[in-house]
């Protein structure tokens, strides 16, 4: 049967969602600053969001794991990749980054984080992009550098090179995990939250920081859950239906989102900055979201496992009763047809 869905299901709703939840993190951490160092939040955070999972996957058990392919052998090395460099790798560097450069340097050369992406699902792992999508990309990335900017331009220094690098680390894995996305986005985000807290609370530790009050904890780890855990695990699901460039693109709202919730809670001025700003992320999301790609195009015989219902990519037989969405490794026949459609899992073909 075919998708009676846009092709913009569910790709793009579950990438906004994901910026709307990573964006209402900082308000909400912010209030909890005055209470807890920098670094520890940071970890404390992060474990939310990885003891948070685990504690979900542990009651999901009872439904076969929801239907998603687990991971197998031959992707261990690119999930040790990803959070070695999302998990590892840039905390420590943007942590040495920031000690050695200004704040507001420091916050405009983050968004290099979804430039970075975007350019190595484009130039590395070829994926589709037109003038259209990417000047909708840039206008993103233009209204989040404003949001950041302070008045005082970017410091060159090595610390600006360790942040510029921690960008560069947090790009590679966003497209590393892009290569496991067809595998379960709970344990994925599960072992990256992990990981990067317990870095993150070993930092502080050895900087001198203190664990904070029991409420403090229990706070931040339900932010970290919500802010970091589920809006990871909607971040890998995009990934699955858009691929790495254009999910990075529609991430790279999260700071405009973050500006608009801290309006909210904690009566932030409303700004020309902020409007100017929104301005641009309006028109980059409108050339995102009336982006049609639509062309005849081949699929070739392939193999592998992910969750899938019975759509027009999945055509084949099963023994008995099934309940959707299921996994299983499947075999997709040769087939030619012309749809709108993403660079997801059964779309990474070449465009000459």
């Amino acid at each position: 049967m075919s998708d009676p869905h846009s092709h913009l299901w569910p790709g793009v709703p579950l990438a906004l969602g994901s910026a709307a939840l990573f964006g209402a993190a900082p308000p909400l951490a912010k209030l909890l600053l005055d209470s807890v160092d920098p670094f520890m939040l940071a970890g404390l955070l992060y474990l939310g969001a990885g003891v948070g999972l685990t504690l979900y996957r542990m009651l999901r058990r009872t439904r076969a794991d929801a239907g998603e392919a687990q991971l197998q052998r031959k992707d261990v090395a690119w999930l040790a990749l990803a959070i070695g460099m999302g998990g590892v790798v840039a905390p420590v560097l943007l942590m040495f980054g920031l000690s050695l450069n200004a704040a507001s340097s420091s916050a405009l050369l983050l968004n290099l984080e979804g430039l970075a992406t975007m350019a190595i699902a484009w130039l590395v792992y070829r994926e589709n992009v037109d003038r259209r999508l990417l000047f909708g990309a840039f206008a993103i990335l233009a209204g989040a550098v404003l949001l950041s900017w302070q008045g005082n331009g970017v410091t060159f220094n090595l610390g600006a090179l360790l942040v510029a690098g921690a960008c560069l680390a947090w790009g590679l894995d966003n497209n590393f995990t892009r290569r496991i996305s067809a595998t379960d986005p709970v344990v994925i985000a599960m072992l990256k939250g992990l990981v990067a807290g317990a870095v993150n609370v070993g930092l502080a530790l050895i900087g001198g920081a203190s664990f904070p009050a029991a409420l403090i904890v229990a706070s931040a780890a339900a932010v970290g859950f919500f802010g970091i855990g589920v809006s990871l695990v909607m971040f890998i699901l995009a990934l699955r239906h858009l691929g790495a460039a254009r999910t990075g693109a529609y991430y790279s709202l999260a700071p405009f989102i973050g500006a608009l919730l801290a309006i909210v809670m904690l009566g932030d001025p409303v700004t020309l900055k902020l409007a100017v700003a929104g301005f641009l992320m309006g028109i980059g999301l409108w050339l995102h979201l009336s982006e049609r790609h639509d062309h005849a195009h081949e699929h070739e015989a392939m193999e592998h496992e992910h969750s899938h219902v019975h759509d027009e990519h999945h055509q084949h037989h099963h023994e008995g009763p099934v309940t959707e969405p299921h996994s299983h490794v499947h075999r997709h026949v040769p087939l030619r047809h012309k749809h709108p459609h993403y660079p997801d899992l059964h779309h990474r073909h070449d465009h000459g």
